[in-house]
């Protein structure tokens, strides 16, 4: 899938990710809450160590299309 599918995949609550990336990271959309510091929905990226950071795509990540979804809950912060 591309990215555009990728992005609407993460609205929807699926986590993604790159066959590209060998499975050493996947993406999630956080929704912030009431109590959080972010005013905005946002991207971010948890890397094979378990490491959660925001995540921005790269012009080989927007133009690629070998996005795939994963399906987690949406992890709380």
């Amino acid at each position: 899938m591309d990215y555009s599918f990728a992005l609407h995949a993460l609205q929807l609550g699926h986590a993604v990710a790159r066959i590209d990336w060998d499975g050493d990271g996947l993406l999630q959309l956080q929704l912030p809450d009431e109590d959080s510091k972010m005013t905005l929905p946002y991207v971010y990226i948890t890397t094979a160590n378990g490491e959660r950071v925001p995540w921005s795509p790269s012009q080989a990540d927007l133009l690629a299309d070998d996005w795939y979804t994963i399906d987690l809950p949406l992890a709380p912060f």
